[in-house]
């Protein structure tokens, strides 16, 4: 929604509008969970977990053009393209921040419904990447706070080698920019290395997503050691460390977050159970950090800039259900909300509400039965990347999500107890029928959540 949409709907001069902002830590399915919402919210036949679709009050829904003319447009009908033509695979994720418009003509229900002819509601979807997100956790912290914790925690991350390496080479004592793009490259080399091993706290995140400011100074300073910040190289990193804060960090939530409605968080929990106690640990602080943004009133320079805005619910959503047998998904759904526990406890959300989800945005699998070593496991099959056809048990879920959190929290390097496999499905090759959507799992209680109320 544009400045004249804020204003109009201001003065009550234009259909009302929800603005749903999705995001994601890294890998968790962005552009898919966008894409089928929207091509299920579109042929509804599959969404019965919507009440206002399971009634008929939702009595049609198109496209509009996009409404931001400075936003580029979320590319629905290409990704829908990927996941469901003859030769299905996955679209390309989220680069930068992109915008759809879906108009929702609805019948209101109750005893008025007779007096009221239908209205409609636009829903704006903004797609921006997480690791965006996550520097907001930057703003209340100065070069030397961030520095300590970014050194602290590098040390059971892959890549930290290579970075001390390139850190014990430089001269402090004279700031050259050849030296510091080296060690900015380095750095950034870590963080892709520490995303693609399953980490979800990876900033500044615009060193994974530079678009138009690569090579910039805004992105070519990185965490130094105590004894290296009070040097003309420390100087000038602090200085950037600001810039990029001020620049980079403030207009982008000045911008886009600050006018969102609702909110979804996806998360590749799975993933990170397969990698590891650290990396649960790690997406539980990222959560963590993500709630605290969300939370009303919150003093500082976020609640000036969100004024009287409010996000009224967030959804976090565990993706890859598709990938545990459904008897597991409760467990999952259990995990997802015990990591939010701590933050859901401490925050104070002054009517916000916040929800823990297992979905899967497209299902690529189907169920079954297999025996292994005289058991009986259940498991999924589907489509692997390479094409070929194959059933997976990933491991049973404990029932107490304590088994993982507690030993995550100790600093445990590996699982004790279990053993928890992935595996990569690509889209299942479908034809879909007319009024369906493509197959999800509960997505139509994600979208229930998130909008119900409103339909």
């Amino acid at each position: 929604m544009g400045i004249a949409d804020d204003l109009m709907q201001g003065l009550g001069m234009s259909d009302p509008v929800i603005r749903l902002g999705v995001t994601g830590l890294s890998r968790a399915g962005k552009t898919v969970f966008i894409t089928s919402l929207v091509a299920n919210l579109l042929d509804r036949g599959r969404m019965a977990a919507l009440r206002a679709a399971a009634d008929g009050s939702l009595k049609a829904a198109w496209l509009q053009p996009q409404p931001d003319d400075t936003v580029p447009r979320f590319d629905y009908e290409r990704h829908l393209a990927a996941m469901t033509g003859p030769d299905p695979h996955w679209p390309e994720g989220t680069r930068h921040v992109s915008q759809l418009r879906l108009s929702l003509r609805i019948q209101p229900r109750g005893l008025i419904a007779g007096w009221r002819g239908q209205q409609v509601l636009h829903l704006d979807i903004v797609d921006y990447p997480g690791e965006w997100l996550l520097d907001l956790r930057l703003m209340d912290k100065d070069f030397d706070q961030w520095s300590q914790e970014v050194l602290d925690r590098m040390a059971v991350r892959p890549g930290t080698e290579t970075f001390r390496a390139a850190l014990a080479a430089t001269d402090p004592g004279r700031f050259d920019e050849a030296a510091a793009q080296g060690l900015a490259a380095a750095y950034t080399s870590h963080l892709h290395l520490a995303r693609e091993a399953g980490w979800s706290d990876c900033t500044p995140g615009r060193f994974l997503m530079p678009g138009e400011l690569d090579g910039s100074p805004a992105l070519t300073f990185t965490p130094l050691p105590h004894e290296m910040r009070a040097t003309p190289l420390g100087r000038e990193f602090a200085r950037r460390f600001g810039a990029y804060k001020a620049r980079v960090v403030r207009p982008f939530f000045r911008d886009h977050f600050a006018r969102i409605d609702r909110q979804v968080v996806l998360m590749d929990v799975l993933g990170a159970i397969h990698a590891g106690p650290p990396a649960v640990e790690d997406m539980r602080r990222a959560m963590a950090d993500i709630l605290t943004a969300f939370r009303p009133g919150r003093a500082g320079w976020l609640a000036q800039l969100l004024g009287s805005r409010r996000v009224g619910r967030i959804l976090f959503a565990a993706t890859k259900a598709d990938h545990l047998h459904h008897i597991q998904h409760p467990r999952l759904t259990a995990i997802t909300a015990a990591m939010l526990r701590e933050a859901r406890d401490r925050a104070d959300f002054s009517g916000a509400r916040t929800e823990a989800m297992a979905i899967a945005s497209l299902r690529t699998t189907t169920e079954e039965v297999i025996r292994q070593d005289g058991e009986e496991l259940p498991a999924v099959r589907g489509t692997l990347m390479d094409g070929r056809q194959a059933a997976f048990y990933p491991g049973e879920l404990p029932a107490n999500p304590a088994e993982l959190l507690v030993p995550a929290s100790q600093g445990a390097a590996r699982w004790l107890d279990g053993d928890y496999a992935i595996m990569n499905f690509a889209p299942a090759p479908g034809t879909l029928r007319p009024g369906d959507g493509p197959p999800h799992i509960r997505l139509d209680r994600a979208a229930e959540f998130l909008i119900g109320d409103r339909l």
